[in-house]
């Protein structure tokens, strides 16, 4: 508990707020205790998320505005009315309804395990999004077939490596080149704990497109577990042109990826991006505008 009120205190978001961060950190553990289930949590620009006890992401947001503050407003900045997000690793849908109910993008949600696609799905229907928004349960890697993932791990279940003996269920998967519906894509999400190189290797024609402007991968060294350190996907994105990049949310601007930071925006168009990011309107969130 001390660690998550630190962290609440500490967030950028409630600086300007921080007795009411610790408030709403208060208010939902006496509710979710209270009244076990789903319980509908404010999001941005007049969004929901259903949550229940034990899911960290929605309930980060929740505390917080946006859990993870860069990889998020990045996302609200840059998409437009109209492009094509895919969220490769939907979990329960938090970067889904930002780019579809706050950026009115078109979206492509990937979720593999069904419980955490069920939610994903409620989400949707909770924000009317249904037209802007198709779900897909079933993973991404290099090629099709069936992949074990672990269950029971919130945001953090994966593909199992052959060392591992977790509580698991077989998944179906594809390419990210066979998805259907993926068309001219602006920005990709991709958190899959560690099976990153294996999505980007099914990914060779999406990646290709011109219209893809950038990527928000996790590169945190969860693909470790596979043999496989981030210093490769970083040499793969850049094969396909991307360079990285952390986001200063609070200043709109792109800056020198640090050593510890969990995820990695990838740039391919900077002129672009950067006018887009600059011209972004401002985002009513449950703590402050962005």
């Amino acid at each position: 508990m001390w660690n998550l009120l630190r962290y609440v205190w500490n967030h950028p978001l409630n600086s300007r707020g921080r007795l009411a961060a610790l408030a709403r950190v208060l208010r939902w553990q006496l509710a979710c205790r209270l009244m076990p289930g789903l319980i509908a949590l404010p999001f941005a620009e007049g969004t929901w998320l259903f949550a229940t006890r034990g899911m960290t992401g929605a309930t980060g947001n929740y505390y917080c505005g946006l859990h993870e503050l860069g990889e998020m407003a990045f996302v609200l900045h840059l998409l437009r009315d109209g492009d094509q997000f895919i969220d490769i690793g939907a979990n329960i849908g938090s970067y889904t309804i930002l780019a579809a109910g706050v950026g009115r993008a078109r979206v492509l949600a990937v979720e593999p395990l069904p419980t955490t696609f069920a939610h994903l799905e409620r989400n949707v229907l909770l924000n009317g999004l249904s037209a802007r928004v198709v779900c897909h349960q079933l993973g991404l890697s290099d090629s099709a077939g069936t992949l074990r993932f672990s269950s029971g791990l919130d945001t953090a279940n994966h593909v199992l490596a052959r060392d591992e003996a977790l509580p698991s269920l077989e998944v179906p998967v594809i390419r990210l080149d066979d998805l259907p519906g993926v068309d001219s894509p602006t920005l990709l999400k991709i958190d899959v704990e560690g099976h990153e190189l294996a999505v980007l290797n099914g990914a060779r024609t999406v990646l290709t497109k011109p219209s893809v402007l950038a990527v928000v991968m996790e590169t945190n060294g969860s693909g470790m577990r596979y043999g496989i350190s981030d210093d490769v996907l970083l040499q793969r994105m850049r094969e396909h042109g991307f360079a990285p990049f952390g986001y200063d949310a609070l200043q709109r601007r792109l800056v020198r990826p640090q050593p510890q930071q969990a995820n990695t925006v990838f740039v391919r168009d900077r002129t672009t991006v950067y006018n887009r990011l600059k011209s972004a309107g401002h985002f009513r969130l449950i703590n402050t505008t962005l």
